[in-house]
């Protein structure tokens, strides 16, 4: 998707078009996809976030996923209080099924969201285990280990990215925790202040074994399905002998809570 930014009721119009056309048990959108990214200062977040699950664009994604039947992923900004997120949420046939709220901000979305307070979370939708992560959280690998511990058969990331290597980033996440990934990353660019920011599209779904099974165009707005199994993100073993999750050397690896 290319958001026209600030315009919720456009966006949300056209991802709701774009949900009514594909046949998945579940879609991910990408990050901040009802307001667009590029916030001037925070008044604008200020308007623009909506209350979770209450808000406007939580109720149109769950009558479209009543509709289709279908589990959505999709990141948006979220009011709550006098804390103002850059989240994710989880959304199905029956309504909110959970929340996370972006735990690593990226450059200058440091100066208007408050940094995520919530675990990285793992839910059981019935055909598979989705954990949720949101952009720049594939630069810390413990995030997307967490969420395997955590027994995520599919990691959602919705995305807005500018840098040019993530998506292959996610390919040896999906290796390292032999999981699947999906990466939704907007398309199109943004200048609302002096430095324009251009997305690199290349939306993406990745195999536990690091096979690209489903890649998207750098730009262009449309939504296309792959068909997984994931119970194969159940093997752990990246040889006979290779475990990856139960060979680690936890007794080593005390530098990584300084």
């Amino acid at each position: 998707m290319s958001p026209v930014f600030g315009d919720i009721k456009a966006n949300v119009k056209r991802t709701v078009e774009l949900i009514d056309k594909t046949d998945a048990d579940l879609l991910v959108l990408p990050e901040l996809f009802n307001t667009g990214y590029q916030f001037v200062d925070k008044q604008e977040l200020v308007e623009l976030a909506e209350e979770i699950p209450n808000g406007y664009t939580c109720k149109e994604l769950y009558q479209v996923a009543q509709k289709k039947d279908c589990f959505i992923v999709a990141g948006l900004a979220e009011k709550d209080g006098d804390n103002f997120y850059n989240s994710a949420v989880l959304i199905g046939p029956q309504g909110f099924v959970g929340l996370y709220r972006k735990a690593h901000l990226f450059y200058e979305e440091k100066l208007i969201f408050t940094p995520g307070d919530l675990p990285f979370p793992v839910f059981d939708i019935g055909k598979a285990k989705i954990g949720l992560m949101v952009c720049f959280d594939w630069v810390f690998p413990e995030v997307s280990r967490i969420l395997a511990l955590k027994g995520a058969q599919i990691i959602c990331q919705p995305a807005n990215l500018v840098l040019p290597f993530c998506q292959r980033t996610m390919v040896s996440r999906s290796i390292e925790n032999r999981c699947f990934s999906i990466t939704c990353n907007r398309v199109g660019s943004e200048k609302r202040k002096e430095e324009a920011l251009k997305f690199t599209g290349m939306s993406q779904v990745a195999s536990p074994k690091g096979e690209i099974l489903l890649q998207l165009e750098e730009a262009g707005e449309y939504s296309k399905a792959v068909t997984i199994d994931p119970t194969l993100a159940g093997d752990k073993y990246i040889t006979k002998h290779n475990h990856v999750l139960a060979d680690r050397r936890t007794d080593l690896f005390e530098e990584l809570l300084r």
